[in-house]
């Protein structure tokens, strides 16, 4: 049976994923780049950017671990593109260029209807206009017994764990403030409920917290 997991969710002391007035120039919103530079300091992130070197330990085997046993992804638009309502000419094809880091089926979830968009590498993006639970319909079957990732961003996070949907969430806690942005556990009605810490690991970067249904 597929799991629905959320792994390296990148979040500031004071809960946010992403800073103020995302744009195309800006994705992270201001003062959000910070919050990925462990990412990019490792091993498999200087892989995904199509380089070499980085640093091994902790924060590589977390940022590897979300990739194993993956067949399908789901993510919101904000996390696709910084394009707001109908695609205009279908030009933008994702922030990764033309060989995406998933290599698998990835389910966009939209307002906005649009083809499907087979990239390099194995990619193919597919464009929901029904909701997180036919996303989530539509990524298992395309797993094909292998575990769905969640890549978020907020909203589509706080829609899997309003539900209690999603298997399992791992935060990697950034020792940064922003202020304002999107915080990852607005919206919940106090908090995800059926919750428990089930690891809790420090690195010379960031905490990992990772939490699994009980």
């Amino acid at each position: 049976m597929s799991r629905l997991r959320a792994h390296n969710i990148a979040m500031s002391v004071d809960g946010y994923m992403a800073g103020p007035d995302q744009s195309l120039e800006n994705p992270l919103g201001r003062g959000g780049p910070p919050l990925h530079e462990w990412v990019f300091a490792t091993r498999s992130g200087k892989e995904m950017m199509g380089s070499t070197g980085g640093e091994l330990g902790l924060d590589d085997d977390m940022l590897a671990a979300g990739f194993e046993n993956i067949g399908a992804w789901i993510l919101g638009r904000n996390m696709f593109g910084p394009v707001r309502g109908p695609w205009p000419h279908e030009q933008w094809n994702g922030w990764w260029g033309t060989s995406p880091p998933y290599h698998c089926d990835v389910f966009v979830l939209t307002h906005h209807a649009r083809p499907s968009v087979e990239m390099e590498g194995g990619t193919i993006f597919h464009f929901v206009t029904e909701g997180p639970d036919v996303a989530r319909e539509r990524a298992v079957a395309a797993a094909d017994g292998l575990d769905v990732r969640v890549g978020g961003g907020a909203a589509t996070l706080q829609s899997y764990l309003r539900t209690g949907l999603l298997d399992e969430l791992h935060v990697a806690i950034v020792p940064i403030l922003l202020g304002a942005g999107e915080r990852l556990f607005d919206h919940l009605d106090g908090g995800p409920d059926g919750y428990a810490c089930v690891e809790h690991l420090p690195s010379a970067a960031v905490t990992h917290v990772r939490f699994a249904k009980v």
